[in-house]
């Protein structure tokens, strides 16, 4: 069968809330939306246009990592393999999600800064008694590049 892949620039609209599944596979899930907006020529402003909503599935390493990254209103980009999940409600109206099983999901850095905090950073960090406030201070004298 075909796969097909998406890449979705957005907002993360919902908490992300882990779960175990029945088969003891953990799995964090949040819900993103992506609006697209247009600049009115006559007016010069920006309009708001339509906004594409979908649940995001995380596994494996993603659940560490997401989870003890984002939260509500952060902006993300997402990546991932899409799918179109069906289901009924309680009240028997016959429904459809998008669903993005997801291989990489990031912050866009257009919109937010990070520090990046690699495993293996934390746990020397954590060894030496530092802080993340305490290692993000640069102490070192800059070094001067060559020109030409």
């Amino acid at each position: 069968m075909y796969e097909s892949y998406l890449t979705v620039v957005g907002t993360v609209i919902t908490d992300p809330i882990k779960r175990t599944t029945p088969s003891g596979d953990e799995v964090l899930s949040f819900r993103v939306a992506s609006n697209s907006r247009r600049m009115d020529r006559e007016s010069g402003e920006w309009q708001d246009g339509d906004t594409l909503y979908a649940s995001v599935s995380c596994w494996r390493r993603l659940v560490s990592g997401v989870g003890a990254s984002l939260m509500k209103g952060d902006s993300v980009i997402v990546f991932g393999q899409a799918h179109t999940n069906e289901y009924t409600t309680k009240e028997g109206v016959g429904r459809a999600d998008l669903e993005i099983r997801a291989t990489a999901v990031g912050p866009d850095l257009a919109r937010c800064h990070v520090r990046v905090d690699r495993p293996r950073q934390a746990a020397e960090r954590q060894e030496s008694g530092e802080t993340v406030a305490e290692a993000a201070v640069d102490t070192a004298e800059p070094e001067p590049v060559p020109v030409g």
